[in-house]
């Protein structure tokens, strides 16, 4: 399988981990610019990883919070 190369600016992007981060890495890292949020997994971050606009994210994380909110689990 031909795998794709991650675009330069992932490569030079200032990945940051999530809080939650198990001490053995296993975690997602995220990096930002103006329009795009790219998420990736932390044991493989050369690998590709996924990117969606600030607007999806944003619309994302606030659908985690009002679940973790919900009485219904």
């Amino acid at each position: 399988m031909n795998e794709r190369q991650p675009t330069p600016y992932l490569v030079t992007a200032r990945w940051h981990k999530s809080s939650y981060s198990a001490a053995n890495n296993e975690c997602v890292e995220v990096a930002q610019d103006a329009a795009h949020v790219n998420i990736r997994d932390s044991k493989a971050s050369g690998r590709r990883g996924l990117t969606v606009s600030t607007d999806a994210f944003a619309l994302f994380v606030t659908g985690l919070k009002d679940a973790s909110d919900s009485p219904c689990r």
